[in-house]
């Protein structure tokens, strides 16, 4: 099934851009363009001397490019922030967005393959300038590798036994496809075949995307480029992105920090003590919202 245009439904829009306390003549950055629904809100809140830097390694997601001169866009993943900022001579910005999901257009867009309901390749990649598929992953990656990989970012119940399965069958047919990998799977499914399935396939596009990798260079990089007093806002879809989010705006560290270890005062402090969640009436309107949490965080003045 393939989509025509590019379409989107922007999860916690308000609440993201008003996390970013807007100044009309600032300069913001859209971490995440995708289907431009954060972009083009931020766009109506800037006068004609504000400037909104953004970023999306996705080709097709500019499909959705509003024709605006304050838009600078950026076809490069977000972990290359601050060197692009540079580049177009921007050392600090007053405020970064990152909405870290899918989007809906690569969702239903059977030959990206990020979906369970489509049959289509096994690719996944965001950037599809990246040579690394969900099939390479799957026919390469050791027993060791697979287990460690859908234990810790798909936390699939069997893991292990998930592991040897793909080794043991990979051997005696080459998968390559959504379906082929459903029918190499159903002997070691647990539970909902499609609660598993989206386990496992979540585990594959974090790695062939390194998101979490990604995510902790975009964390580092926002910091060191917002202005004193500058927000970041950031919207994660599952606990393992939430964790590092939530760890980086409260210590500045992705682990546990020991209560009597002495660290530097963080370079961000969070807005809000609790992650601000979708309204039923959204999730009613889009169920994809369900898992949305938001994170704000503003620069930290000791730092």
């Amino acid at each position: 099934m393939a989509t025509e245009g590019f379409y989107h439904t922007t999860v916690l829009l308000h609440e993201a851009v008003d996390g970013l306390a807007i100044r009309p003549n600032g300069v913001y950055v859209d971490a995440t363009f995708g289907g431009g629904g954060h972009s083009r809100l931020i766009l109506e809140r800037l006068n004609k001397d504000g400037r909104l830097i953004a970023f999306d390694q996705d080709a097709d997601a500019w499909r959705n490019r509003p024709d605006d001169d304050r838009l600078i866009a950026v076809t490069e993943n977000f972990r290359h922030m601050r060197r692009f900022l540079r580049l177009h001579g921007y050392n600090e910005v007053d405020g970064i967005l990152a909405d870290l999901g899918v989007s809906s257009f690569q969702f239903d867009t059977a030959e990206r393959g990020f979906s369970i309901r489509y049959d289509g390749p096994l690719d996944m990649r965001m950037d599809k300038r990246g040579e690394l598929t969900a099939a390479d992953v799957l026919r390469t990656y050791t027993e060791p590798q697979l287990h460690k990989l859908f234990e810790q970012y798909g936390e699939v119940r069997n893991s292990k036994q998930l592991a040897k399965h793909i080794v043991e069958q990979r051997g005696r047919a080459k998968v390559q496809t959504i379906a082929g990998l459903k029918g190499m799977l159903a002997q070691v499914v647990r539970g909902n075949p499609n609660k598993y399935m989206a386990q496992v396939f979540q585990a594959l596009r974090i790695e062939v995307n390194d998101e979490l990798g990604a995510l902790k260079d975009l964390l580092q990089q926002a910091a060191a480029s917002l202005k004193e007093g500058g927000r970041l806002s950031v919207i994660s879809f599952h606990s393992l992105e939430d964790r590092v989010v939530k760890q980086y705006m409260k210590r500045g560290r992705w682990d546990e920090a020991n209560e009597y270890e002495e660290t530097a005062p963080p370079p961000l402090k969070p807005v809000t003590a609790k992650p601000i969640e979708p309204t039923e009436e959204e999730v009613r309107q889009n169920p994809r919202a369900r898992s949305a949490r938001l994170r704000v965080a503003e620069k930290n003045p000791t730092y």
